[in-house]
């Protein structure tokens, strides 16, 4: 068993493996594993198999598989188990193999990615999204707006609104997720990702960084606008809702990671699907 720490040359061979994997689960892109590689310590294993070995936010170590886990022998998973604490995410689909009694099989809510269908965010239908509307409309009425694609003629202006989102956080850069968003920004082309740039009253105001996770699902990897303008978030997922290709059903906004504010911003736009992320390990 060798093990590489994760860099932009494992690009070749992670990117068409995870892109094989037809479960949503947000982590199962080379984009985002890249982009937080020093957050999770990522390394590649290469063994019988492809995997990558990290660590999730309350500090276990776990290995990742780089295929759909179904497809591996249960008892080579066993022996790949003795390099960390658990598999993981392990979609509910991959679950048979795992019997309870020999398997411990848990998940947290912090890990878990909200799910939205694209026809609610391009619609905020409801009484339970009636303030999302009421907060586009209010946005529309009131400023001066314009959405372009995300592009290398345009990357300045979103560098400037990532460095105003830095500022109003009133966080340090280490607290954020600054840093790998500056790089999708920097590496945009090269990560094959996607977005839109947003401007209000002529300025750069917003912008959204995203990929394809599946031919359904579209995830949403970064968000940052200046929220000196009212409305202005609600208007960029309703937009990019809108001119998304009509192929995709699903946004993925990812886990919360446990921060309240997080959680209660992606609760309010009510998810259509929580997609939970198994942690799988022995059963001691």
């Amino acid at each position: 068993m060798r093990s590489e720490r994760l860099d932009i040359t494992h690009k070749d061979i992670l990117y068409d493996r995870l892109r094989r994997i037809t479960i949503p689960i947000s982590e199962y892109s080379y984009s985002n594993l890249y982009l937080f590689r020093n957050t999770h310590e990522y390394e590649v294993i290469f063994d019988k198999e492809i995997f990558i070995r990290g660590r999730t936010y309350d500090k276990h170590r776990y290995i990742m598989p780089t295929q759909e886990l179904s497809a591996l022998d249960p008892d080579y998973i066993k022996a790949v188990l003795k390099e960390a604490d658990f598999i993981f995410p392990v979609a509910e689909e991959w679950l048979s193999p795992f019997p309870g009694n020999a398997f411990d099989l848990t998940y947290r809510h912090d890990d878990t990615d909200y799910i939205y269908t694209i026809d609610k965010m391009s619609t905020y239908p409801g009484s339970k999204l009636h303030k999302k509307k009421n907060l586009l409309n209010q946005f529309l009425a009131a400023y001066k707006h314009q959405a372009k694609p995300l592009t290398k003629a345009n990357m300045d202006d979103a560098f400037k609104v990532l460095d105003i989102w830095q500022k109003k956080t009133g966080l340090a850069k280490e607290q954020t997720d600054y840093r790998p968003c500056k790089e999708a920004l920097s590496l945009y082309d090269e990560l094959i990702l996607c977005g839109g740039i947003y401007y209000v009253q002529d300025q750069p105001a917003g912008f959204i960084v995203g990929e394809e996770l599946n031919e359904q699902v579209f995830a949403l990897h970064f968000a940052k606008a200046d929220t000196g303008f009212k409305g202005i978030y609600q208007y960029m997922y309703n937009n990019f809702a809108n001119i998304l290709p009509d192929k995709y059903k699903y946004l993925n906004f990812e886990q919360d990671l446990g921060k309240p504010a997080l959680r209660l911003a992606k609760a309010s736009y009510v998810p259509d699907i929580m997609l939970k992320k198994y942690r799988v390990s022995i059963k001691r």
